[in-house]
């Protein structure tokens, strides 16, 4: 087996993964929000730590979507410009943009991981005692993973490989 088609294969189940525990925690958060609902009309209470672990969910829910879209190069984007301009600008143009992005989402994984340092030094817990940072690892994480990614697009719009080239 090819060194090719191994990473092929790593980078399909790293796909997999990816979109099942996507699709795990979003039904977990659906899941522990109904209960909550049904708690609070029927039964006459909540579990006190339930909005706190959803709002914790909400955050890992957008990073690891925001890390699925940016995977396929399909992250939020106004591509108007690309659209209208000649072709001769395009590449230029979409390298300007992927090393932005990378930059961009490299700074908010260094930030973010200055933040995760700051709680961890400071011990703040969350749901009934746990370290907060635990939590909070995916910011620098998930940042980190989108300029990486954005780094792959620029070397793909750069210089695509022989298997790359439509």
């Amino acid at each position: 087996m090819s060194i090719g088609s191994q990473l092929k294969r790593l980078d399909y189940l790293g796909r997999r993964l990816e979109d099942i525990f996507l699709a795990a925690l979003l039904t977990m958060m659906i899941l522990l929000a109904g209960w909550q609902i049904v708690q609070r009309n029927f039964i006459g209470g909540g579990m006190s730590w339930g909005d706190e672990l959803l709002r914790l969910m909400v955050l890992w829910l957008g990073l690891l979507g925001a890390m699925a879209a940016s995977r396929d190069n399909r992250h939020v984007a106004i591509d108007l410009l690309l659209r209208f301009l000649p072709a001769k600008f395009k590449v230029p143009v979409q390298v300007f943009l992927h090393i932005f992005t990378a930059v961009v989402c490299g700074m908010l994984a260094f930030y973010s991981f200055k933040f995760v340092q700051m709680e961890y030094e400071y011990q703040t817990t969350v749901l009934t005692g746990l370290p907060a940072w635990w939590f909070e690892l995916i910011l620098p994480a998930g940042f980190g993973m989108m300029s990486f990614r954005y780094l792959g697009h620029l070397r793909r719009t750069v210089y695509p490989l022989p298997e790359e080239v439509v």
